[in-house]
């Protein structure tokens, strides 16, 4: 006898793997994934300023690299990406887990819990200083609209509501928000930016070409999108006042870079409403890296921004980041051409392979292939042939973020990848201590390199590594599932793209993870935060 309800429940499971626009294969090879697990990076040594592979540069050559990224800027091809489609949740994530618990809250109480329980502590914190904050003016007002006053609140301890009026939809909704919509910086001329104004304010000068246009390009979640292009279409009107072009491109993360989830037997996981596909992380935003049409990219997160009087380090650095990869383009490009259009000799060739190993890091030579004068050429050009990306390294002061390491492929290849700890088998020793080893760290600050040596756009889907993912552990609705992220942008997602570290100052780097952040003083118009 026919199971109708069997029947129909796969036919609705096609039909939403048909909506998803995720393709068959890939949602097969997802499950392969699940079920093979994905393999550990093998770490060789951690990339150093010592070892060669983090370039400590000179002031002279600084000063070379800079006046090469103006010539770029101002030729139009310079454009900056901004990942930005994330909610801004886990910033507010102690607050989010202090108003979880039904109680009255008081500063009394928050005192009382803050030496033991750290959630209370950072809410603590966060209302102690909560006038620092860029946004309180907002919340003043927000507050006001339904009838409370800010100051009457925090004088009777109404401690929950003004939380409440942050976080949640009926105040703020900061929670909920992108991180680009949150109210990040207050200037002494009364001026409050988001995040988005400061990435902008950022792209004006070191992205401007010859016609004063900057171009820039955030991803943004689709339920926040209209939301998104009102708060820009302000920010525009506010710069062009300044004789300034801003070339805004506005990308969503595509539903068919969605993964699949798993149960804890890898077998998909079934809702009401089918299969359940979850975001598969920044690594699904090399598709939009990939559409932008860009030459060249700096590629920033959305919370890594600072107020005006700490940019001028930030445009210095970025700009030599650029200037180099253009100095590396020109002698690639070169090279390229002259691979493809004249015979070399093996006295050539080997030149070319030099500047390979010793600008690139590049060593994928053997005696065999370099006796043979096809297959060395062949090899050259192939390695050549490929997107490069400039990655920015500050000194690692214990932030989480990629770390820059040689590591062994598969086909027993040397290269430079920025490798997260979960890639890493930290139970065997020796890896653990190559890890431990690393002295600096990726702030997300890569400047990339997109187009071949003919102008044309590599298709950068070539040059990911599809084994360097995550799985990890979540929940839906109560129930355990097993969740896979796709390469990450700047890790898996580049591996097979050339590579170069260069050391820049810490300074430069001075994220934004928890709200409490932006009460440090390189957040503060002046410092005026309670310790």
């Amino acid at each position: 006898m026919v199971n109708f309800q069997a029947v129909e429940q796969i036919e609705h499971i096609l039909d939403q793997i048909l909506q998803s626009g995720v393709h068959e294969l890939d949602l097969l090879r997802q499950l392969y994934l699940f079920r093979a697990g994905m393999p550990f990076i093998e770490l060789i040594e951690a990339c150093t300023v010592e070892n060669g592979t983090i370039l400590r540069l000179e002031p002279t050559a600084e000063e070379t690299y800079l006046r090469r990224s103006q010539t770029a800027i101002q030729q139009g091809r310079v454009m900056k990406f901004v990942p930005a489609s994330g909610a801004a949740t886990r910033m507010f994530k102690s607050l989010l887990a202090v108003l979880s618990n039904e109680e009255d809250l008081s500063f009394a109480l928050l005192k009382e819990r803050a030496n033991k329980q750290s959630d209370y502590k950072f809410a603590l914190h966060f209302l102690t200083n909560i006038r620092s904050f860029a946004f309180f003016q907002s919340l003043s007002q927000r507050l006001k609209r339904d009838g409370h006053d800010i100051e009457e609140c925090l004088e009777k301890e109404q401690l929950r509501r003004v939380l409440e009026y942050v976080v949640e939809e009926s105040g703020l909704g900061y929670a909920q928000l992108p991180k680009g919509l949150i109210e990040f910086h207050s200037y002494e001329h009364g001026e409050i930016r988001t995040a988005f104004a400061e990435h902008i304010v950022e792209a004006l000068e070191y992205t401007s070409d010859g016609t004063k246009a900057a171009h820039v390009h955030f991803t943004v979640s689709p339920e926040y999108i209209d939301r998104v292009e009102t708060h820009l279409e302000r920010l525009r009107a506010v710069y062009r006042k300044n004789d300034s072009n801003l070339e805004i491109i506005l990308s969503e993360q595509k539903t068919s870079t969605n993964t699949i989830a798993v149960t804890q037997e890898n077998e998909p996981f079934l809702t009401d409403d089918g299969l359940h596909f979850r975001p598969a992380g920044h690594g699904a935003l090399l598709e939009n890296l990939n559409d932008s049409g860009a030459d060249i990219a700096i590629i920033k997160n959305i919370d890594n921004v600072v107020p005006d009087r700490l940019k001028p380090m930030t445009y210095r650095y970025k700009r030599v980041l650029c200037g180099l990869l253009v100095e590396l383009q020109e002698q690639i490009f070169l090279y390229l051409h002259r691979l493809e259009q004249q015979e070399q000799s093996l006295s050539e060739l080997r030149a070319i392979a030099q500047f390979a190993q010793e600008r690139l890091f590049i060593d994928a030579f053997s005696d065999d292939v370099q006796a043979n004068e096809s297959k060395f050429k062949k090899a050259l050009f192939d390695v050549l042939n490929r997107p490069i990306r400039v990655c920015g390294m500050v000194k690692n002061a214990g932030e989480p973020g990629g770390g820059p390491f040689i590591v062994r492929s598969r086909d027993a290849l040397k290269s430079l990848q920025i490798v997260e700890s979960a890639q890493i088998d930290l139970s065997n020793p020796v890896q653990k201590r190559i890890f431990d080893s690393s002295t600096h760290f990726n702030p997300v600050d890569v400047v990339c390199g997109l187009r071949n040596y003919k102008g044309e756009q590599f298709n950068l889907l070539d040059f990911r590594d599809d084994e360097t993912g995550f799985i990890s552990v979540k929940s839906s609705n109560g129930r355990e599932l097993k969740a896979l992220e796709l390469p990450g942008l700047w890790n898996g997602s580049m591996a097979h793209w050339n590579t170069v570290f260069v050391e820049v100052p810490s300074d430069t780097f001075h994220p934004v993870k928890t709200i409490n952040d932006l009460l440090k003083p390189e957040h503060q118009a002046q410092n005026s935060v309670m310790r």
